[in-house]
């Protein structure tokens, strides 16, 4: 049978697996503390249909529990709630979350905030089903006491999985796990299987595929196959489960770990596979990756308007229909909650939160998809950063703290970020203009992009707009551009300068001054060409 752990946090829910027949704990995934997790476990639960929930109580290095130990067991009491019928029982542990730390750190050299809780859960999993087993007569497990003794010793699972497939060949274990590993149907069964299958589809459509399929043996039919930019390898085994293309996404996800590199990774790509391909070619193929005939890259830069961004989709072959309508969507995220409608001016909705990056898809992907993307990885930013409440302490909410982030966009240069940031707070807490120009600049670009009325720097600065911020004190009505990470932490992490005024010289340095006299010093010493740029 199968169980499901939990490593309950805050912010975070580390999730691991395991199948009782196979002993070993696997991390699944993370989910987000907001208000959706309930739904998410029920839907984990779900999909591995199972009942049977464990979930990590801390304790202190004494054995007792703690203010987390009664977090946990609140949250088990909303879930069972929430979830009808859901088992739960909880396994003492302490400090996994450094020891699931060490792992990821003995395995590779980058990981995320999320993958410590995963690794977490799969520790909590672990040590539970190494005490507790399945009830041969009853087919579920045997009623533990609600604080069993923690065993002292933790398997690492890279050294249990070693043990099981190598030490113990002869075992269950290892029977199961080479029979997954195989094909469906023998490659000699499918007389025209050939190299050229075993590539990537080089852009076949669909339905090439399907009409190439009705000459085949149904065992023998060749699947597209894709995978997505962003997709973890757990949603890459599940998605080949259910495809038919593989018996098992644990015992996958048990190959690629044992047998490929750090570097080894599943490329983004559409590929023909069969169920004549072995967990083996399966992997070697996804490694190697697709020839990219069929995926576009597509960057955004931090401090790019979306005016730009559509501009750039639009050469990719968008229209302007499709790229509007997914632009001015009402998407429901959390962080624009605080949103203003500045559509009186012209601006964009989303404005300030299409997070700057690389990304890749398909050709022919939608830009309402292209948009969630970004979207998408703002949301994982603002989270894993916990701008929202970094911007509270600065006396922000979310919306003022992008906006003043677009405007330090703008401003700033390299390592100057976070004193420029506050030299703006400090504005504000003075009820001081912030008389940034990028704004006004940005205002003349709503109104008159061309520069047909507005000819000279002298007029601009006279517009008669709340993105004026020479003219009208406080923030302006939304975000000037889509901020980098940089700028939004510099907002969230402001320097302790107490300087109420800066520039950029002739020189490319930044001059800072406390003083409106200091400032005019600088201008008149540092500044002769730069100040008079036009806008």
């Amino acid at each position: 049978m199968k169980i499901i752990a939990l490593d309950v946090g805050a912010r975070r829910i580390g999730v691991a697996r395991a199948d009782t027949s196979v002993k070993i704990a696997i991390p699944e995934c993370t989910i987000i503390a907001n208000g959706q997790e309930f739904a998410e476990i029920a839907k984990i639960l779900k999909r591995y249909d199972t009942s049977w929930l464990v979930l990590g109580l801390p304790r202190n290095s004494k054995g007792e529990e703690t203010a987390q130990s009664t977090y946990v067991r609140g949250f088990a009491k909303k879930l069972k709630q929430a979830i009808p019928g859901v088992k739960i029982r909880f396994q003492d542990e302490s400090l996994t979350s450094v020891e699931a730390e060490q792992r990821l750190k003995s395995r590779k050299r980058r990981y995320e905030k999320g993958e410590i809780d995963a690794e977490a859960a799969s520790i909590i999993l672990q040590d539970f089903i190494e005490n507790y087993t399945p009830s041969a007569q009853q087919n579920e497990l045997s009623e533990p006491d609600e604080k069993p003794k923690k065993k002292h010793h933790i398997f690492i699972i890279a050294i249990a999985v070693v043990l099981i497939l190598v030490v113990a060949s002869g075992s269950a274990a290892y029977a199961w796990y080479d029979a997954q590993l195989k094909p469906f149907v023998a490659a000699t069964s499918c007389s025209d299987l050939n190299s050229e299958e075993l590539k990537p589809t080089n852009g076949a459509s669909e339905e090439d595929t399907q009409e190439s399929n009705t000459t085949e043996d149904p065992e023998c039919r060749k699947i597209t196959f894709s995978i997505a930019s962003g997709e973890s390898i757990s949603t890459i085994s599940h998605n080949l489960e259910s495809a038919g293309l593989i018996h098992s996404a644990l015992a996958f996800r048990l190959y690629y770990r044992l047998h490929q590199s750090e570097n080894d990774s599943l490329k983004v790509g559409s590929y023909v596979l069969n169920r004549s391909m072995s967990v083996q070619d399966i992997v070697d193929l996804l490694v190697k990756g697709d020839n990219r005939s069929n995926v576009f890259s597509f960057t955004i830069l931090p401090g790019e308007t979306i005016k730009t961004i559509k501009s750039k989709l639009a050469r990719e072959g968008y229209s302007e229909t499709d790229i509007n309508t997914a632009f001015s969507k009402n998407y429901d995220y959390w962080f624009l909650k605080d949103r203003k409608d500045t559509s009186a001016y012209g601006a964009e909705p989303l404005e300030g939160f299409i997070f700057g990056d690389t990304y890749e898809f398909y050709k022919g992907e939608s830009v309402e998809n292209i948009v969630k993307t970004a979207l998408n990885a703002f949301d994982k930013a603002a989270r894993e950063k916990d701008l929202e409440n970094k911007f509270t302490a600065q006396g922000l909410n979310m919306y003022q703290g992008v906006t003043l982030a677009s405007i330090v966009q703008k401003e700033g240069i390299a390592g100057h970020y976070d004193d420029i940031a506050k030299v703006f707070l400090n504005r504000l807490s003075r009820n001081m203009a912030l008389g940034s120009d990028v704004t006004t600049k940005f205002a003349a670009d709503l109104i008159d992009p061309e520069r047909k009325t507005y000819t000279n720097n002298a007029d601009i600065l006279k517009i008669d707009s709340l993105y004026n911020t020479r003219l009208y004190t406080g923030l302006p009505p939304g975000p000037i551009c889509n901020p980098g990470l940089v700028s939004l932490e510099a907002v969230a992490n402001p320097s302790d300068t107490d300087a109420i005024y800066f520039l950029t010289g002739d020189d490319g340095m930044m001059y800072y001054s406390t003083t409106e006299e200091g400032h005019l010093q600088n201008i008149r010493e540092h500044c002769r060409e730069s100040c008079a740029t036009a806008l």
